[in-house]
């Protein structure tokens, strides 16, 4: 199939550093090779801010997401797949909104993403990302993303999450996202993802590499244990393919300062492998 990957090399607004070093290790690390060699034709495009442009974190972030959705948008009409390596999870805003409206959300991350600006601590915009997604925050700046509309709480389910704020597991109570506990995978998420069959038959997975048990893989500085192996991520992605088309893929917060023996570098190719040829035959 025809794949186009869209790279945005940004992490909190700021040009490769961090987990915004990590889209073009990704590169470097072999993923197109990796993806050509199952037969897939691949195209590569780097998202590139002006030289000198003014980083400030939101607005930042924000332009990124339009620059992501035209980019998502053009990929769907030349019939190719998605594939976006991203620093941020944020950044699916603009997925999704180059995905266009009926596109659920298959979310892997070890963290909620579910603060909104009156709940988070730490003021990590990233931390918000899922809660922009479906509506909660942000709406006057993610309505300038071309495309976007907030996603149904019923077509979204939360998978492997175990690092959950307090305020934002009181928000994830009240909503009606699907959350499956990693102890839970192979028992609660079938049923989950046919409650999210319920009002769609396409699906965007997004893929926070921190998903992964830090034993595993330690994705970034926000690794922690107790979390899904890369058995556990075959199964649930297996179980994507079998109940939806796959519309467009994400792996996010890689960040390769932390991956001292690349194991999660390979988990990465490995897992957007699987997920490519899985949407190969959906």
């Amino acid at each position: 199939m025809r794949i186009q990957i869209l790279a945005v090399p940004y992490d909190s607004g700021h040009h490769r550093l961090r987990m915004g070093a990590g889209p073009e290790a990704l590169l470097r690390a072999g993923l197109e090779d990796a993806l050509r060699r199952n037969g897939h034709s691949v195209h590569t495009r780097i998202a590139e801010l002006p030289d000198g442009a003014w980083t400030a974190e939101i607005a930042t972030a924000f332009e990124l997401m339009r620059m992501l959705s035209r980019g998502v948008r053009e990929a769907v009409d030349d019939d190719s797949l998605p594939i976006v390596l991203v620093g941020n999870c944020n950044t699916a805003v603009g997925t999704l909104a180059g995905l266009g409206p009926d596109t659920g959300v298959a979310w892997f991350d070890a963290h909620g993403d579910f603060n909104t600006p009156d709940t988070t601590a730490t003021g990590f915009l990233d931390g918000t990302g899922l809660a922009t997604v479906t509506g909660r925050c942000w709406t006057t700046l993610a309505a300038t993303v071309p495309g976007f509309e907030p996603v149904p709480d019923q077509a979204v389910c939360l998978i492997g999450a175990r690092d959950i704020d307090p305020a934002e597991g009181a928000l994830l109570r009240q909503s009606s996202v699907g959350v499956v506990p990693v102890d839970d995978l192979r028992t609660a998420l079938r049923p989950a993802l046919a409650r999210v069959a319920e009002h769609v038959d396409r699906i965007y997975v997004h893929i926070d590499l921190d998903v992964l048990d830090s034993g595993v893989a330690r994705a970034n500085s926000y690794a922690i244990g107790g979390g899904l192996t890369l058995d556990d991520m075959q199964y649930a992605l297996n179980e994507l393919a079998g109940a939806f088309k796959i519309a467009g893929v994400a792996l996010s917060a890689y960040e390769p300062d932390a991956d001292a023996d690349g194991a999660a570098a390979r988990a990465a190719i490995a897992l957007l492998s699987t997920a490519a040829g899985l949407a190969d035959r959906t």
